[in-house]
Parts: structure tokens; C-alpha cells; sequence
């Protein structure tokens, strides 16, 4: 596990760890996917119970966090991410808490969603992405019209996290030439929810279709000003809460990899007294311990709202998100003929690397933005030199 600095923060960490182990283990996430259920209610009101969603919330709005203070609420969500990951577990904590990143940045007239969010009673998603295209959030798939008494959206916005089963939609549209934001309930007349399916055995989706779909004037979130600093702010955080959950996917999986190697013999030997297969473990934890770094630079550099945050988000996102299915699957390959069956458990972690790896942002997407935001800096170095 990621270090911990404070008792405080240890008794949070371990208690999280409890509560998953008991009521989101392995089996029970293959139960979840017997039954079609992404996620069970009751299960997410108790986890709110336990603070997990008013990390991010100041304590101004009944919000805070185990380490205090905005940085410390997103290092406390990223250790929940990073202990979800060791059990790839259930439930809407990414999509809850990214609505609440925003719903912080302007709570004007939201209080009472935030209220709902923090207590587990609601759950609300981000609906930004639009259909066909990659991740791009200054270029969503709805269209809000202003009207007498508010707005107009129309349009669809697909791979919607836990969409039919959200009450609330945080909805990105273009308006009047600008980026603005909604929340939407999704019992609104003309909300249609389309579910879709995922590579992953419990996270779901869904296509939100908008026709004529009117909210009133309170239903917006922030002012168009706003709107571009707010999107930033909820894409870095969606983006580090992946990062964070990966490390604790690759921790568990090259753990149980590395024991696999000492409980199984051939010619009366434990695999890992094998030599070649001794520097696969090492390159593995290599790897590991990279992965740990690049995201713990990011999950700081987002908390303490670093000029650099963009750039080290990116890192993060292009090297997890490129290394984390390889390095599962070299430990398929560890594995032996076990690691490629149903029974066994591999798969279910390798499934929510690749879903990740594909989401807000692919490791060439970023690659591509680390070469942007490099390329601007040192433009601007060359700039004040002269």
C-alpha cells in the first residue's frame, strides 16, 4: 500500500480496506456480474457513511477529509481509488466524486445535490463524452438553447459511468458559442438512458439521449467563465482517481504473481528460484514502483492545484495506462495455463486496466499532450529569456 504519513490516515486506510474486503471482495464482484448489477445501493450509502464521497467537498458545504484541506481530500480519494483497485471493486466512487469535483467549484444553488452525493442517497454521473469521438471535453455531443425560463438540451452523450443507475447527470454542452454545464436529473421529461455494456465484469455505461430536454436557469452549474476551469478540474480528477486505482490493480496482481512463484514447483524447485524468471519479477516491481511514482506525483500536483498539474496528470495517465495491461498480462504468462481461465481471478484486473487505459484519454492521446504542454513551456522559457 502507499505510505501513510498519520495514524489518522492509517485508521482511514485500513478501514476502507476492511469494509472492502467484507462487502466488495472478488467474489463477490463475480456475483454482481451473475445478477447483471453493477453495484449494490445499500453498499454505496455505507460507503458514503464512511466519508468516501466529501473528500472533495470544503468543510464550508459539510464536506472534508482525514488529512484536512483541498490537497488532503483528493491524497484521502485517491487512497480509496488505490484500495478499490486491490479488489477491482463495484460502485460509482469515480463518477460520484468527479460530479462532486465540479459541484465544489461552483456550489451556487447545488447544495442540496451535494448533500444528496455526500450521503450516498444520490448518485450522479458526468455525461461528456460524445459518440464516435475520443475524449475531448470542450467538444461535447449536446447542445443547450437558452430559453425564457432556462435552457434547452439536445444531443447524446455516451459511456456515461453508471448511468442507468444515476439520479443526477452533470451534463457538458456547447451554449451560445461557450462550454456550460447542468445538472440534470435523469427522470426529466426526454432523458432517455440506453444501457452499455463494458470489457469490465461490473463497470456499466450508458448512452444519455437529450430531446428537448428544458431545465430551468438554477440547473447551471457555474458561469460560462467558469465552465472551462471547472471541466479541467473534474477531467484531472477522473483521470488521477484511474491512476490511483491502477496502482493498487498492479500491487495485488504482481503480489499473488510473485507467491504463485513460490508455491508452484517444477522439478521439485519453486519457480521463483529460477533465475530468468527472477528478473521478470524484478522488472515487474520495476514497473510497480514507477507506476506508484508517476501517480503519486500527479494525485499531489492535482491536490495542491500545481501550474504543472496538466503535465503530471499526463505522465501518469500515458505510462499506467500503457504499462498496466502488459504487466498483467506478463503475469498471465507467469501463471502458466491457470492464468488464462475463467476460474482464476487475473482477469478480472485485466479488464479494468484496458477499460482505463481507454478512458479520458489513451496513453497516445497523452503522450501526444506531454509533448504539447512541454513544447508551450519551453516557449515561454525562450520568451522571458528574451
Amino acid at each position: 500500500m502507499t505510505d501513510v504519513a498519520s495514524p489518522e490516515r492509517l485508521l482511514f486506510a485500513s478501514t476502507a480496506q476492511s469494509f472492502l474486503e467484507k462487502e466488495a471482495s472478488l467474489t463477490r464482484v463475480r456475483e454482481l456480474h451473475d445478477d447483471g448489477v453493477s453495484f449494490d445501493a445499500d453498499w454505496w450509502r455505507r460507503a458514503a457513511e464512511l466519508g468516501w464521497a466529501s473528500l472533495l467537498v470544503p468543510e464550508e458545504l459539510g464536506g472534508g477529509s482525514v488529512s484536512g484541506g483541498p490537497a488532503g481530500g483528493v491524497a484521502d480519494l485517491a487512497l480509496i481509488a488505490e484500495q478499490a483497485g486491490r479488489s477491482v471493486a463495484p460502485g460509482p466512487l469515480h463518477p460520484v466524486s468527479t460530479v462532486l469535483a465540479g459541484l465544489a467549484e461552483a456550489p451556487d444553488r447545488h447544495t442540496d445535490a451535494i448533500e444528496a452525493l455526500m450521503s450516498g442517497e444520490a448518485v450522479a454521473s458526468w455525461a461528456i463524452y460524445a459518440p464516435g469521438r475520443s475524449f475531448d471535453p470542450l467538444n461535447p455531443g449536446v447542445t443547450a438553447t437558452p430559453t425564457d425560463s432556462g435552457f434547452r438540451l439536445d444531443g447524446v452523450s455516451d459511456r456515461v459511468e453508471a448511468g442507468d443507475r444515476c439520479d443526477l447527470l452533470l451534463v457538458t454542452a456547447h451554449c451560445d458559442g461557450a462550454v456550460r454545464q447542468f445538472l440534470v436529473p435523469t427522470d426529466t421529461t426526454g432523458v432517455t438512458l440506453t444501457p452499455q455494456q463494458s470489457i469490465d465484469l461490473v463497470k456499466r455505461y450508458a448512452a444519455v439521449t437529450f430531446d428537448g430536454v428544458t431545465v430551468d436557469a438554477a440547473a447551471a452549474v457555474g458561469t460560462a467563465e467558469q465552465t472551462p476551469a471547472v471541466i479541467a478540474r473534474q477531467t484531472r480528477i477522473a483521470q488521477i482517481l484511474q491512476c490511483a486505482e491502477l496502482v493498487g490493480v498492479l500491487d495485488t496482481v504482481i503480489g499473488f504473481t510473485i507467491q504463485w512463484a513460490f508455491d508452484r514447483y517444477s522439478f521439485g524447485r519453486p519457480l521463483a528460484s529460477y533465475q530468468a524468471l527472477k528478473h521478470r519479477y524484478a522488472d515487474l516491481k520495476i514497473k510497480l514502483e514507477a507506476c506508484r511514482a508517476t501517480a503519486a506525483a500527479a494525485v499531489k500536483a492535482v491536490g495542491t492545484r500545481s501550474a504543472d498539474a496538466d503535465f503530471a496528470v499526463s505522465v501518469a495517465k500515458s505510462y499506467i495506462g500503457e504499462n498496466a495491461p502488459a504487466m498483467i498480462q506478463d503475469c498471465v504468462q507467469l501463471h502458466g495455463g491457470i492464468g488464462v481461465t475463467w476460474e482464476h481471478d487475473l482477469h478480472l484486473f485485466l479488464r479494468r486496466a484496458m477499460l482505463y487505459r481507454s478512458m479520458f484519454g489513451t496513453p497516445e492521446e497523452h503522450n501526444v499532450r506531454v509533448y504539447t504542454l512541454t513544447k508551450e513551456a519551453g516557449s515561454k522559457e525562450v520568451e522571458s529569456a528574451s
